[in-house]
């Protein structure tokens, strides 16, 4: 195992008394796998990557992260992980290869085997021709490009990415998409937190979701949303008074839940949908109902978050709460 977790905990002193941000998460991440962390703000993501990167200390707990002790090997852990931040960690008036550079240099990485990875590292990130440009003058998906070879610079076996395309547009975000894509293939681990769970569904080959400081799920995005309730259909009905007679229907289908009717649309979740819409049609039909449209939907990450903590994860009265709880330690 690349990482393995038992027990984490970490507690917050605040001026209103202690604060547990994660309470006891077990966690494992394989060789050569892409995880997605997942949660709400405040949930305790951003915490226990901090704690796995040995930024900060475990309150309790253990854990072994690229072959090294977390607590009794907290350098052995820094050789072998690469950790990009959210924040980015250039210089705006920096020269992009000079911070490349110091930056394997602190790793003890000699400045000519920097300079040549550096210069391979740019060509494969798509940075060609910008190694003496200053850092400000690249745009968002350079710059974050630029944070990932320094991340890299020293060949870690274990890269933790702390939403690694916030702030990106949609192209850019689908290049660095590819290029995640492609540190697993060269045998990279993976290890990455992300707010868009369209990201973490198209890169990920597993989830873990936290919230209030556990982990409330896991497992590939497929088998998580085989855990939601089935397909979403939703019959749109010709004459509102009819809407009784097709719920009504509706409710002796083997498997159907969550039937409810919004005006002219009766709305319910059943597993494989799209093998039951058709006797379903043929009965609404006998009873004289016409339709005006039929919509079956399979269920999306965005279903699971929701059924698994009952919030979205960009749940908005949590933001920076997990942040605040750090500062105030």
């Amino acid at each position: 195992m690349m990482i393995e977790a038992r027990g984490l905990v970490r507690t917050f002193k605040t001026k209103r008394g202690p604060v547990q941000a994660v309470q006891g998460v077990d966690l494992d991440v394989a060789d050569g796998e892409i995880v997605g962390f997942l949660g709400p703000n405040g949930a305790g993501k951003t915490t226990t990557m901090r704690m796995l990167a040995t930024l900060i200390q475990p309150t309790a707990g253990i854990a072994t992260v690229a072959g090294c002790d977390l607590a009794k090997d907290p350098v052995g852990v820094r050789r072998g992980i690469g950790y990009v931040p959210q924040s980015g960690s250039t210089l705006p008036e920096a020269i992009a290869g000079d911070e490349v550079v110091d930056h394997a240099r602190l790793y003890g990485v000699p400045k000519a085997k920097a300079t040549a990875e550096g210069q391979r590292l740019f060509e494969e990130l798509d940075l060609p021709g910008l190694w003496r440009r200053q850092c400000k003058t690249l745009s968002g998906g350079q710059r974050r490009r630029l944070d990932i070879v320094m991340g890299l610079i020293h060949d870690p076996k274990l890269i933790f990415l702390d939403e690694p395309t916030t702030g990106l547009d949609p192209q850019a975000r689908a290049n660095l998409w590819e290029h995640i894509r492609g540190l697993r293939d060269r045998g990279a681990t993976i290890f990455l937190t992300t707010h868009y769970l369209d990201e973490a569904d198209a890169l990920c080959d597993r989830i873990l979701v936290i919230d209030h400081g556990k982990i409330v799920a896991a497992g590939t995005p497929e088998n998580l949303k085989q855990q939601v309730s089935g397909d979403a259909v939703r019959l749109s009905i010709a004459d509102t008074s009819q809407a009784p007679a097709v719920m009504k229907i509706v409710r002796e289908l083997e498997g159907a839940v969550e039937v409810e009717t919004e005006d002219a649309v009766v709305g319910f979740r059943i597993p494989r949908g799209g093998s039951v819409l058709p006797g379903l049609l043929r009965s609404i039909d006998a009873q004289g109902i016409e339709l005006h449209g039929v919509e079956v939907h399979r269920p999306t990450l965005d279903d699971v978050f929701l059924t698994m903590t009952g919030r979205s994860l960009r749940d908005e009265d949590a933001t920076g709460t997990e942040e605040k709880k750090e500062s105030a330690a």
